[in-house]
Formats: C-alpha cells, structure tokens, sequence
C-alpha cells in the first residue's frame, strides 16, 4: 500500500496542477448589434498559453450577461473543453474615481450654498440691527431737519444694498441647488453599479504545444437598445418627402463602450420565436359566456401625446429611465430632470417604465400626464454557472479608428450599410462611436431618402377643424421602416410630432404631416334642416350640417373629408340619408367620404342631411 499511495499522491498533484493553472485575458469591444431590447457585443483578445491544461479568464463584464447566449470561437494550437459564466463578487464593478471627483464637485456646491445662506442670516441681523437703532436724536430731544434726511439717506442706501445683495444671493443659491441636483443624479446613476459583482468568463482550454491563442467572445446583454427616430422634412407638396431614418440608442451596462462599430438591428432576442398554435373554439349558450369589454382608451379618437416626471422615493428625479410604449418600438429615456414626452399611436395602452436598480413598472394611459414613483429591486444577482459554450460561425472583424466621436447628434452624414438577413434587417454603421454606461442617449443617423410622395389633405370636421396633410407612400417597405416618432418639418418650419405606423400591411403608408393652417374646414349645424315630427307611432327627428372648405394656399390641393352618419343598431331605428353633396356611403360603418381636387383661393360648401325614425314612446339621443 505504501509503494501504491506515493503514485497516486503525485499524479492527482500533476493533474490538481494542471487545472490550477490560470491567466486573465485582456479584451476589447469590437463590435456591437444592438436590438430593439439588448445588445449583442463582441470581443476579442490575444495571449500565450502554455502547454498542458489552463483556464482563461475573461474579467470586468457587465453582470447584465444572458450565459445562454455565450460563444466562443478559438484561433490557435488548442481544445476548447469547457465554458463557463460567473459572477465575481471580489471584483466589483465600481466608478469610484468617477464618483469620487464627482462628490468632491457636490462638496465644494455643498460648502458655496451654506457659504451663501450664512452671509444671507448676517444680512438679516444686519438689517434687524437697523432697524433696532431707528430713533434719532438722545431722549428728550428731537433730531434736525438735516439730520433727519442724513439718517433716511444713510438707511435708504444701507437697506438697498442689503436688499440687492440677498436678491443676488438667493439666485446665487438657486442656481447652485440646480447643479448640485444634477451631480447627485450623475452620482446616483454611477452608484447603481456600485457593490454588484463584475461577470466573468472561464475558458478551460487543452493545448499540445506552447502556443498563441486568439479568443472571440460573443454574448447578448441587457440593458441596452435603440429606437427608432424619423425627421420628416417636406418644402412643398411639389418636392419629395426628406426621411432621416436615426437611431437613438442607450446603454446601462456598467461597461463603457469605447470607439466600437455599431449595427442596428430590427430583431428582439427576447422575443419568443416559437411560433403560434389556435386552441379549439368552444362554442357554448350566451348565458354561459363571459365576455371580456373592450379597453377604450383616449386614444381611441386620435393619436396623442404623454409626458412626465419619472422620481425616486425621495421625490427625486431619476435620468436615464427608458420610457417605452407596450407592444411597439416608440419609447424614450428620461432627462436630466426625469422628465420624458412621447407621441402616442392610435392603440397606445401601457407604458413600461425600466431602469438598472429599479423595479421595472406599467401604467395604463388614461391622461395626458403621467408621474412615476420607481422602487427600489430588492432582488439581488444569484450566480451564474456554466450554461454557455459553442462555437462561433459568424466572421468577427476587428477595426480601430483614431476618430473619438462626442455623444452627439452627428453633424454630418454617416455611412450606413442595410443588411437584409432572413429574418431580420440591419443598419451597419461604418463610423466607430463611444458611449458610456451612464444611461444618457446618443442619435446616430442611419440613412435619408428622398421619396417620391403623393400628399393628400385629410379632415374630419366633426372631431377637427384642421385640415392634415398626408404622405402616401408607396412600395414603403423596401426602406425597412420601424414604427417610430417623427419630428415634422413643413415648409422649413418645424411643425410638431407625428407617429410613422409601420406595422400596417397595407401597400401605401400613410404618414400624418400635421396641421396646415391654410386650410380652413368649418362644420355647423344648420336650422333648417333641424326638425322633429310624429308620424303615426313614430318619431321622425331630421339634422342637417353645412361643412365647408377653403384652400388659402397659393397651389391646388387634393381634400379628402369624412363624416358620418349614425347606424342603427335594431330594427326600430331606421336612419335614412336625405343630401350627401355626392359624397360616397359606406352603410355598413355610417362613413362618407368626399374627395376633390380643391383649387387655390376656392371654397366648397357641402350639405348633409339624415332623418332618423323610431317608436315616439323611445328616446335616442343625436346630439
């Protein structure tokens, strides 16, 4: 046993060595595709490993990994056995030089505001002091005419400059409260990391020889995406449509992304991609259904907008939270102030509100306003073991440019390539940017087209009485549209917001321009059609309207108008059509629609009349 015990001591201590021995692996971001929710990154990195068995560790990761998705491909003498994805708590990720200038700035604002208040409580002693030693002269006696005017001319100049010195103070303290404000934000922000672990990446390898090794690592990663943004600039209904297709992306990854090539992707990793299967269809008495009422929302009767403020439980504001539509790619972050404003489509119903340290939450759109008090996720990070390992088919290029490009708007134009894939479409981006793990946002433009557009005006004087301009496009889809907002720009006048709806199946897309006050629709009732009669057992109430249109602008137009009459919904109710000034009824919805060409300077007047006949003893209401 003794002669037996010895080998086998030494081997396990040669193999126990083998599995020791370790070495971190120095990488770079390369690239990144960033979806609609996360981001692809890709890395790369070169060492020299030994031979005999080693583990290759990939450290400072954002701890916001999917180990699912994890590749590897190897480039060199070697085996890759194993991969595995971690958390290391010893290695936090930390902005400490970052946070600590930043206190210090909070510090020294901290220091000039109590510097400003205490010289503002001297001025009010100062000024009690005054008026504490008000009265002129000894006791008994009364103070001269010119003493008298010596003593107001001194308190009127020491009362002002006490006065115009608080007014300067209390400004000087607005203002240093405003930028103390934003550097705790700033602090806050970088504080989120503050105490999670870094993820980390092990590549066990087996090498025959001493060799150099390449690794390319590629990983999805939360906390990051990008929303599509239109500008719609239109000179005149004679031009094409101007479209610039822009991305504005963001990142809270807790890892900077420092001069890599970007890729837009329309794809969502987190989408299901299995696709659906119908259930079976009971068909059962009325009486033993439930059925469910329609959501009717405001945006029922139009698009829209929402805005607010977005705070913590301090009330104070949160930047960087992404503000996204339920169901659509329309959203946006927060400001420096917490405040956001989005453009709502037609069948808007919930917001999602998400932010790195907050718990993630929906609100139903039910006004105009909408204020979000974020709580803290008091779910913290469990470890990660070893899920993620393959091998990567895809070719990964690795370019490096000198340019550093500011977190702006870039000034002048990009070149972009579109990329169709089977399933998805890609903008790739040819010009490195920078961006940091800070939650800001940063616009990068991806293409402009100038598009062939047939414009057509649109009015429903019964809801407006604006007339809308509209782009009709056609063969839309070959430019790969997203649903998104878009600023409008008519006539080199910036003229609102308006959603680009690029989810309809139709062959023309239709993209609302906004108002154009040149165009003056009116819709009135008119008396003279108003009546009310009784005819046997029924009830006979007709209504009539005068709707009227005037084209101010110096060039014909084409008009479109709707209206409508009501539809009967039983039997009893009978609605007849008495004048439509040969416009078209569609009797299933009560619509009618008058198109026309509409020349400059002209007016139409339009008439429509209905009757409504129903039981005298009922009621219905036509107003």
């Amino acid at each position: 046993m003794r002669y037996i015990w010895i080998p086998i001591v030494l081997l396990a201590n040669q193999v126990f060595a083998q599995e020791a021995e370790q070495h971190d692996l120095l990488t770079k971001i390369d690239n990144v595709i960033v979806y609609l929710e996360g981001a692809q990154i890709s890395r790369s990195g070169n060492t020299y490993v030994k031979r005999g068995r080693s583990t290759v560790i990939i450290k400072s990761l954002s701890p916001h990994i999917d180990a699912r998705s994890i590749q590897v491909k190897g480039n060199g003498d070697f085996t890759i056995l194993s991969v595995n994805h971690n958390f290391n708590y010893l290695d936090e990720l930390g902005y400490d030089d970052k946070v600590d200038s930043l206190v210090s700035i909070a510090k020294k604002l901290e220091n000039e505001i109590a510097k400003s208040n205490s010289r503002t409580s001297v001025l009010k002693e100062k000024q009690s002091l005054l008026n504490a030693n008000k009265n002129l002269g000894s006791e008994g006696a009364s103070a001269t005419i010119s003493e008298l005017k010596e003593a107001v001319d001194f308190y009127d100049q020491a009362l002002m400059e006490i006065m115009d010195e608080e007014l300067k103070l209390k400004n000087q303290i607005n203002e240093l409260n405003l930028q103390l404000s934003k550097v705790r934000n700033q602090i806050r922000e970088y504080q989120n990391y503050e105490g999670k672990p870094s993820g980390e990446i092990k590549i066990k390898i087996e090498s025959q020889s001493n060799t150099k090794a390449r690794f390319d690592v590629d990983y999805l990663v939360a906390n990051a995406g990008w929303f599509p943004k239109y500008d719609l600039r239109v000179k005149d209904i004679e031009n094409p449509l101007s479209l610039t297709y822009k991305a504005e992306v963001y990142q809270n990854t807790g890892v900077d992304w420092n001069n890599v090539r970007l890729k837009f992707s329309n794809g969502n990793p987190n989408q299901s991609g299995v696709a659906p299967e119908l259930a079976t269809w009971y068909l059962n008495y009325e009486r033993n259904t439930v059925y469910e009422r329609p959501d009717y929302n405001m945006n029922s009767f139009g698009p829209g907008s929402v805005s607010g403020v977005v705070t913590n439980e301090d009330g104070e504001p949160i930047p960087g939270v992404n503000v996204v539509i339920s169901g659509s790619s329309i959203g946006t972050v927060t400001d420096m102030e917490g405040r956001y404003s989005l453009t709502l489509p037609n069948d808007a119903s919930t917001l999602s509100f998400s932010s790195v340290g907050y718990a993630q939450a929906e609100v139903s759109i039910t006004g105009r306003t909408h204020n979000l008090t974020m709580t803290p996720d008091i779910m913290a990070l469990n470890e990660v073991v070893v899920t993620g390992y393959g091998s990567g088919s895809r070719k990964h290029q690795s370019h490096h440019a000198d340019a550093h490009l500011k977190k702006e708007k870039v000034a002048k134009p990009i070149t972009t390539t579109k990329v169709e894939n089977q399933t998805t479409v890609e903008f790739e981006v040819k010009t490195p940017y920078s961006l940091k793990s800070n939650g800001e946002n940063l616009t990068v433009r991806l293409k402009k087209h100038d598009i062939e557009t047939i414009y057509e005006y649109y009015a429903v004087p019964k809801l407006e009485k604006d007339a809308f301009l509209i782009a009709r496009i056609i063969n839309w889809d070959r430019f790969g549209l997203l649903e998104g907002e878009a600023n409008l720009y008519f006539e080199d006048a910036y003229v609102g917001r308006s959603i680009l709806d690029a989810k309809t199946l139709a062959d023309t897309l239709n993209i609302s321009l906004g108002r154009d006050k040149s165009i003056v629709i009116g819709r009135k009732k008119s008396d003279t059609f108003t009546k009310r009669n009784f005819i046997g057992s029924n009830k006979v109430e007709t209504r009539g309207f005068k709707i009227m249109a005037r084209n101010k602008k110096s060039q014909p137009i084409h008009l479109t108008i709707f209206d409508q009459i009501p539809v009967s919904a039983i039997s009893p109710i009978e609605v007849n059509v008495k004048e439509l000034s040969k416009g078209t009824l569609d009797e299933h919805s009560g619509k009618i629609l008058w198109e026309f060409d509409l020349e400059s300077q002209k007016q139409v007047d339009l008439t429509l009349v209905y009757e409504v006949r129903y039981p005298k003893r009922e009621h219905v209401d036509l107003e």
